[in-house]
Order: structure tokens, then sequence, then C-alpha cells
């Protein structure tokens, strides 16, 4: 992967586009960074020939979704195979994102649920269940500023 200064401010603004809207035409994003729109369609071809753009996605409100409980939960481990635990994370429907971190504990990941009792199914029965997992900690989102 190339080194962020290896970006310029062309491929910063056609980033930064993108994330404010990954549905933007080719057209409107070479207009809104000030350059052809053979030039922004070169350089987005680039940017995911390199890997700095790894895929467009659509945000969502989780709660019109029907997930209306949202959590944090951190795992502390016991010595395992990062990679298969981290697939079997990822196998999990509610689990949105998952990271391995250092610190007090291991992994953080961001869950959500139709409802509490959803959640607390995902962690008392999925997650404390897995032999790799020591210790849950669950921290409640009350509001979420990507909703």
């Amino acid at each position: 992967m190339p080194p962020a200064d290896a970006l310029d401010d062309t491929d910063r603004a056609i980033i930064a586009a993108l994330q404010r809207d990954g549905r933007a035409s080719v057209s409107a994003i070479a207009t809104a960074v000030h350059v052809s729109r053979a030039h922004a369609y070169q350089r987005i071809s680039k940017l995911r020939e390199r890997g700095v753009i790894t895929g467009f996605t659509v945000k969502v409100n989780p709660v019109a979704m029907g997930l209306a409980s949202s959590a944090y939960v951190t795992l502390k481990l016991r010595q395992h195979s990062w990679r298969e635990l981290q697939r079997q994370l990822r196998a999990i429907p509610e689990v949105h994102h998952v990271a391995l971190v250092g610190g007090s504990f291991d992994v953080i990941m961001l869950v959500r649920a139709a409802n509490n009792e959803a959640l607390r199914r995902v962690v008392f029965e999925v997650l404390q269940a897995l032999p790799e997992v020591v210790d849950t900690q669950t921290h409640l989102i009350f509001e979420d500023g990507a909703s």
C-alpha cells in the first residue's frame, strides 16, 4: 500500500468527494475537484488499482433498518489463532465491525441487533461461548452519530 504522502491534493479531493457521496458520477466528481472527466476517471482507476479505494458502501440508519440496539463489545482473549477467530466473529450477522487492538482488551466490535434481548443473546450465547473468549464488556450506544 502506498504511503499517505504519495497522494496529492487531487487524489485527496477525489477521495473526499467519494466519501461524501459514493454514488456520485465521475462527471460530478470531476466538477467538484476541478479536473476533466477523463482525468477524474483515470485518477479513480489508479486509486482503486493501488488499493487506496477498496470499495463503495452505503450508509444506513440502523434504527430504520430494525436494528434498535447497538453496543461496542470488547473481548479479552486466550492465546488463539486471530485469523480463525476473526473469521468466526465476522460470520455473526449482528457484528458490523471487528478490530484487533492493544490495551486492556484485545478486540472491539460494533454489534447491532433488533432489540436488547437479541443483543443479550449475541453477547451471552454466541460471543461468550467462543473458547478463545475469556471476558466480554458491553458498552451500550445511546445515541449514534452515524445514524
